[in-house]
This record gives structure tokens, C-alpha cells and sequence, in this order.
């Protein structure tokens, strides 16, 4: 039986002029497992909106042509009725958690379908097995990982029943191992209960991992691929759709390689055919990797340094390394490993119990937070989470007024700083358009925050920080959540402001990320520097890989099936290739 049926369906938000979603026909059947992936704004999310009743409970707006859900239309019927049937893991848990205990939130559902309590607490106790969680039963939901924060929210929509489960980019968030561990237990999901499962994910290479029985690629609201994985990736409709091929796909095409239908390539392990070792090992063979030079002046320096929450146990242990003028590092490591009471430490937030942090040779241990602030910038992962103003041109300022504010309330009745005053203020207009401009902000000088994307509240965010001039910038998982033709902007973006002597700190969970952009990759385990060094090195040495939960990349997987030895010298051939061609 048919579960889901678009039929030239058509949508359209009511404030907005043209149609998100047009003329979609579409058939889903009855336990098919679906990738569903295109560009932020492609459409995408809506069409899983209209599955779930999201749209138009939550989302008004205007529908021609029909949908059936298991034979209803879901837009005709209510939200409980269509939830019963469709279920959603978002890919924000915090927003989807109830329950003050692990259990009370997946038993949410059955307490509201007035479940005797005996059966109850047994479904519950087996929602939570399926998913490897029953141990946390008496646990709240906010002690968790994000990997089981992700197995408990599963384990919530499991306990409804409901035939269709719907995954909006569950991979958002979790180190490369819990991203893992979350694509296979959804597979072993599939396999079990033959369930239809939708995922919508960004990560196309981690998800094609596990088998899957299509991929629908939506670009500005229409399908334009409907099929087989191993049928798109013989294509360029990723890349024309501006989303990332898997990494040895891009190497064999890299390869001037003529693919044939013969060329199964959503199978790591098929690349062993004739023709692609060849073409690889060719294209391997005929060029040498090469070296980047960079600014040897150190802009920041980490040295010994300890801190504890909790007294004898050390959540920073005995941490040493060195940043340079204009150098992109990345710190890579699994959840809890550290990274992010790193850069607590180093923007003062949090104050070491011994060891040094210096800043172009001054100690900067004691000094204020709004003093190291004006010299190392700290962007969070959310911009919604940093701004505070309502204008551009006041949040990009704030940081610049603050000093100036603070002075002139000590001169109120002094003439000679009020000229000067008037002094400042000029600057702080040349610093706010020059940063603007930088950042590709200036048709927006006159813009509320609000009216901006998500992509320019990012950069008004790093704006508000360069507007101080830092020597060095922090940015926490800059990549998150955002395509790959955003990420691919807002890399270069980084690559210009490095261009300034600006030093780059990206603490991030995406090795593409650090392969790509990154010359240098620090690891953190349990606390501890595990290794500093270039990310096709460590991405080459299984006991690195394995201790920070990160993950061999399908580089090095693609030269073992095709029998290279030189496993770095063939991911650092790559990134060379690759970068070359990006230039």
C-alpha cells in the first residue's frame, strides 16, 4: 500500500509572493526508507512540514492539488489524527523533550492515550531498549549527549506507533562516531519494523552509509532527481544542486573517469572495479602533494594549561600549543572531550588553575573578559544567541560604543571631550562600514536583524566581533546545520578574513570541514591534546581516529579498496587537487 502520495501538489506560505513547493508528484510506498536533500530554502523541509500537518496547523499559507496520507488528506484532518500516523524526530531535541526523566518523556504520548500504567511502563521500557537507552530510564533528558539525546527523542516517537518516522537532519550537532551510531540504529530501525522513514539530512555521504532505496533532490521547490543513489552519483546533480558529493566520489570524478552504469558508487566497497583503480591510481601517481607556506609569528600561545570544575578532576590536562598570524586550525574531538571549556579559557570566561595563555607575548590570565574580548572574538554556533540589538548598524557598534559610553559618563561636564566625542563617533562610522563591506553586509547597513538570513545573521555576529579588531577569532561549529553551498561561502568568507592576519580557531564536529580548510587540526580526548597536526596525518592514524570518536574519511577507506599504500599521501593529494580547483 501506498503510504504518502503528492499529487502536482503546490504550496505556498501566505507572506510570500511564489510557491515553496510546486507541482510535486510524488509516490512514497509502504516501507521504503527515503533520503530527501537539497539546498536551505530548496523546499525540502516543507514538504516534510506537509507530511506531519506541520503545514497548515503551523504554517499558513495556500495548497492546490492533493496529498494522501495512509489515504487521507492530512491538511483536511486533525493534527493528533495525522501525528498518529506520522511521526517526527526535529532536529532541535531540547524543543521536542517533556518529561522531566528520560522516561516520562517517551511516556508522554501513551499517558495522553490514557495507557493502563502495567502496560505503559512495558512499552516505554521497550521503546527505550530498541533504541539502547533503558539504562537512562530515571535520567533527565538535559544530562544527555546529543547522540542519546537523539536515541531518546526516537525512542518517544516509537512509543506512538506511528507507521511513518520522519528525520529532520538528525545528524545536526553529533561528533562523526554519534552520527554514525544514529544512521545505523535508524537502518536497523528500517529492518526491523518496516517502517517508511523519511530523513532529511545535509550529510548526504554519512547517510548513504547505510543503504537507503532512493534519494528525492529538491532545488527552488521542484524535483529534480527522483531515484536510485547509485544512479545520482554517476551524475553532477549534487553539485549542480549546490549540495556535497561524497568525498571518494568527488576523488574518482577528480579522476577523469567516463562512469558507466557498471560503476556502483553508492558502495564504497564496489570502487575495487578495474577501471576506477586505475583511473585513481593514475591520477594519484601523476601529481605531488604540495606545501602552503604561512606567517610564522605566533599570535597566541596555550602552555600547560589545567582547569577543574570539580577539584582533582581535571576537564583540561595539561594543554600546550601555538596559533600563528593567519593560520585556519581546527579542534576536533568528540562531545565532552573538552574543546568547548578550551575556548572558555581562552576568552577569560573561565580562569585556568595553572598553566599560561599569551596573546603577542603578553599573559592575559588575569585580565577582564571584556579585555581579552577586545582582542580574541568568540562567535557562537547560534547567531540568535549573541545579538541584542534590533538595528545592524547597532549590533555590529555595540562593542565599539561600550568604551566610549563608559567614558563620557565620567567627562559629562568636560567641553574638550565632548569634541572629541564627536571624534570617536566618526570612527566608529568608518570602522562599522569598513567591517560591513568585509563581511558583504553593506546593502544591509540599514537593516533590522530580523529581516536578515540565517547566513547574514552569522556574519553580522562576526562582524559585531571584527569590528574590535581581534587578533584572533573563535568560532564554535560554524558549519552546522548550513548546505554545502553556504558552508563553501562562508569557508571563503574565513579565508579572507585570514588573509588579514586574522588567526582562525574553528572548534567543529565535521572532519570535511578540517580536510578542506584547514592546514592544521588539533585533537582533544578526555581533556587532553591528543595530536596537532595536518588533518590528512591524523585522519591517517587509526588510534587518533579512534580515541576522539572521529571517523576514517572515505579517502582513506577508497585507497585501501583500490590498494594504495600511501594512505596520506593520497587524502593530502586530494586536498591539494581539491583546493587547487577552488582557486
Amino acid at each position: 500500500m501506498t503510504k504518502i502520495v503528492f499529487q502536482n501538489f503546490s504550496f505556498r506560505y501566505r507572506n510570500l509572493k511564489e510557491p515553496t513547493l510546486k507541482n510535486i508528484t510524488l509516490d512514497i510506498n509502504s516501507g521504503e526508507k527515503v533520503l530527501i536533500a537539497g539546498q536551505s530554502g530548496s523546499g525540502k523541509s516543507t514538504l516534510m512540514h506537509c507530511v506531519n500537518g506541520l503545514v497548515p496547523f503551523a504554517y499558513d499559507g495556500e495548497i492546490s492539488g492533493k496529498l494522501f496520507l495512509d489515504g487521507i488528506e492530512p491538511y483536511e484532518e486533525s493534527l493528533f489524527k495525522v501525528s498518529k500516523i506520522a511521526g517526527t524526530i526535529l532536529q532541535d531535541q531540547d524543543s521536542q523533550f517533556i518529561g522531566l526523566t528520560v522516561g516520562e518523556d517517551v511516556a508522554f504520548v501513551l499517558e495522553n492515550e490514557m495507557t493502563p500504567l502495567k502496560e505503559m511502563q512495558q512499552k516505554v521500557s521497550e521503546c527505550l531498549a530498541t533504541v539502547d537507552m533503558l539504562d537512562y530510564i530515571n535520567h533527565s533528558p538535559y544530562e544527555l549527549s546529543g547522540g542519546q539525546r537523539q536515541r531518546v527523542s526516537l525512542a518517544g516517537v516509537l512509543s506512538s506507533q506511528s507507521e511513518i518516522l520522519l528525520f529532520d537532519e538528525p545528524l545536526a550537532n553529533l561528533d562523526p562516531v554519534s552520527g554514525k551510531n544514529i544512521i545505523s540504529l535508524i537502518d536497523d530501525l528500517h529492518k526491523e519494523t518496516g517502517k517508511t522513514i523519511l530523513i532529511v539530512e545535509h550529510r548526504i555521504e554519512d547517510v548513504l552509509e547505510r543503504s537507503v532505496d532512493r534519494v528525492i533532490v529538491i532545488d527552488q521547490g521542484e524535483i529534480i532527481f527522483n531515484g536510485k543513489p547509485c544512479e545520482l552519483l554517476r551524475t553532477d546533480t549534487l553539485k549542480n544542486a549546490g549540495l556535497r558529493e561524497p568525498l571518494y566520489v568527488e576523488a574518482i570524478k577528480y579522476s577523469e573517469l567516463k562512469l558507466e552504469d557498471d560503476h556502483k558508487l553508492d558502495d564504497i566497497n564496489n570502487c575495487d572495479h578495474d577501471t576506477i583503480k586505475e583511473s585513481v591510481t593514475n591520477w594519484f601517481e601523476d601529481k605531488l602533494p604540495t606545501e602552503e607556506d604561512f606567517d610564522t609569528d605566533k599570535v597566541l600561545s596555550v602552555k600547560d594549561i589545567n582547569f577543574s570544575f570539580v577539584s582533582n578532576t581535571k576537564v583540561i590536562d595539561n594543554v600546550s600549543f601555538d596559533i600563528r598570524k593567519g593560520e585556519i586550525v581546527s579542534i576536533l574531538g568528540n562531545n565532552g572531550a573538552g574543546k568547548s571549556t578550551l575556548s572558555n579559557l581562552i576568552t577569560g570566561i573561565l580562569k585556568p588553575d595553572s598553566g599560561e595563555i599569551v596573546l603577542d607575548g603578553e599573559v592575559i590570565n588575569n585580565l577582564s573578559v571584556k579585555a581579552i574580548g577586545d582582542k580574541i572574538g568568540y562567535v557562537m554556533q547560534n547567531p540568535n544567541n549573541m545579538t541584542v540589538k534590533h538595528m545592524l548598524r547597532d549590533e555590529v557598534t555595540l562593542g565599539l560604543r561600550a568604551g566610549l559610553e563608559e567614558a563620557d559618563r565620567f567627562n559629562f561636564l568636560n567641553r574638550w571631550w565632548r569634541a572629541k566625542s564627536k571624534v570617536c563617533e566618526n570612527t566608529i562610522e568608518t570602522k562599522f562600514i569598513d567591517t560591513i563591506k568585509k563581511c558583504k553586509l553593506y546593502g544591509y547597513r540599514n537593516w533590522p536583524l530580523s529581516s536578515l538570513s540565517y547566513g547574514q545573521k552569522r556574519r553580522a555576529s562576526i562582524a559585531s566581533v571584527l569590528a574590535r579588531e581581534p587578533r584572533v577569532l573563535i568560532l564554535d561549529e560554524p558549519t552546522a546545520g548550513q548546505d554545502y553551498s553556504n558552508y563553501s561561502e562562508f569557508m571563503k568568507f574565513m579565508n579572507e578574513l585570514s588573509g588579514y592576519g586574522i588567526a582562525i580557531i574553528l572548534i567543529t564536529h565535521d572532519m570535511h570541514l578540517a580536510l578542506e580548510y584547514t592546514n592544521r587540526s588539533i585533537v582533544m580526548s578526555d581533556g587532553k591534546k591528543i595530536a596537532d597536526d595536518t588533518p590528512a596525518n591524523i585522519f591517517s592514524q587509526e588510534d587518533i581516529v579512534k580515541k576522539a570518536n572521529l571517523r576514517e574519511t572515505s579517502l582513506g577507506k577508497l585507497a585501501d579498496v583500490i590498494g594504495i599504500e600511501n594512505k596520506h599521501g593520497f587524502i593530502q593529494h586530494f586536498i591539494d587537487f581539491d583546493r587547487e580547483r577552488k582557486r
